[in-house]
């Protein structure tokens, strides 16, 4: 009779040890696979399945309570885990608490909604946030002008800008491409989408866009953006009532003294920035250091992530979950940020210190946060038009993609509560 009962009993057993149990998805250099364990994250809340973020753990691991259906998709998408006791995570949460550690415990509940502001015809570049997004298998809407018009914003938690012009002139790609197909395209399909909305200029529309995403902000979005969507976002808004476009772009001249009203008051992240009055040139305004000026190259250009007390500034420590804190710089139409036109209250969180230049950084408008990251693909040092996308297959531990992560599931976190 014993012997009948023994299987029974050792399987009470081992399903309260199932219970007890959990996956650590450690972040640190053992992780196999850092971009898809992001995903895997993501995918566990929208299981309704819950997630504490160890920041400053082993690169900032994930802890997930264990079910063979993550452990499965874990496996199947090549991610790292080490299950471990429920003994042990309360060991690991006596010692993240000690205050003599630099760590804290971010709860992960609700999944946000991801949208990535795009044009939806072809465009000669890829986006970076796209790729990764696609890479680790979250899911995103592409939305432009017209949903933003008809205020279909409001429906997502995190908006991403990338390779986009807010000023109205068309990235200033004029003088190389202005005979190309898919510029003439775009500049067709801008003016019709202007007149549509009934602005009679392209920049017009850009600047409604822009405030639209402003006031989202204020009331409790997240503004991600990279690469020429960071300078030309701010400009566009310090630049309201302004002609800060030239004859090729808009139809007639720019205003002489549009430099003299500009309104920084307006702006995100930048101050007392000069205008680049010559429409031919690939740079709107002198906020960016140019790669003439920053005097660097592939082998010696790096910037340094800031490392941030997690249990007194999580938000920014959050932002720079890492294996790494030195990370290979990337190249784009805006590539860096001189610290001196950057507005006080904005932080910086990584930057290229022998030049002056922020790289990441972030900022609250009102209820709402934004992060900007210089650069066009974190892999691709200098990326070029109509050049192959990058491959995530052969980075599945870029540091310099984490950054873009971590800011997806920066709005899905809460403070831990600790037990008294």
């Amino acid at each position: 009779m014993k012997n009948l009962f023994l299987p029974f009993f050792i399987g009470i057993l081992l399903s309260l040890n199932a219970k007890c149990a959990f996956l650590l998805l450690p972040m640190d250099a053992s992780q196999t696979n850092h971009l898809k364990a992001y995903g895997i994250t993501y995918w566990s809340l929208t299981k309704e399945v819950p997630v504490d973020w160890l920041l400053n753990y082993r690169g900032g691991s994930f802890l997930i309570p264990q079910s063979p259906l993550i452990q499965n998709e874990c496996m199947i998408r090549n991610v790292s885990f080490e299950i471990i006791s429920d003994a042990q995570v309360n060991q690991l949460f006596e010692e993240i608490a000690s205050p003599s550690s630099n760590m804290d415990v971010m709860k992960l509940e609700q999944y946000p909604k991801i949208a990535v502001y795009s044009p939806k015809s072809k465009q000669p570049w890829d986006d970076a946030v796209t790729l990764v997004l696609s890479y680790a298998e979250i899911p995103y809407k592409v939305i432009f002008d017209d949903e933003i018009m008809y205020n279909e914003l409001i429906r997502y938690d995190w908006l991403h800008l990338h390779h986009e012009d807010f000023t109205g002139q068309y990235g200033r790609f004029y003088k190389n491409y202005k005979h190309m197909p898919w510029y003439q395209q775009q500049q067709n399909e801008f003016e019709a989408n202007a007149q549509k909305h009934g602005y009679g200029k392209v920049s017009l529309l850009k600047l409604a866009i822009a405030k639209r995403i402003k006031a989202y902000v204020a009331s409790g979005g997240f503004l991600f953006a990279m690469c020429s969507a960071t300078d030309t976002y701010d400009i566009a808004l310090a630049a309201e009532g302004l002609d800060i476009c030239e004859k090729m772009y808009d139809g007639d001249p720019m205003d002489p003294t549009a430099q003299s009203k500009l309104d920084f008051e307006r702006t995100f992240a930048f101050k007392n920035f000069k205008l680049v009055r010559n429409p031919y040139e690939y740079e709107f305004s002198n906020i960016d250091n140019s790669p003439q000026s920053r005097g660097l190259n592939e082998q010696n250009d790096y910037f340094t992530l800031f490392e941030f007390s997690a249990k007194w500034d999580p938000i920014p420590t959050m932002l720079t979950q890492n294996h790494k804190k030195i990370i290979h710089s990337f190249m784009g139409q805006t590539t860096g940020f001189k610290k001196d036109l950057i507005k006080g209250d904005v932080l910086v969180m990584g930057e290229t210190k022998q030049l002056n230049e922020a790289r990441y950084i972030h900022g609250v408008i009102e209820k709402g946060f934004f992060t900007f990251y210089g650069g066009h693909d974190p892999e691709d040092y200098q990326h070029f038009v109509n050049e192959e996308p990058t491959d995530l297959n052969l980075h599945p531990n870029s540091p310099g993609y984490r950054l873009i992560l971590n800011n997806i599931l920066f709005p899905a976190a809460k403070k831990k509560k600790r037990k008294t």
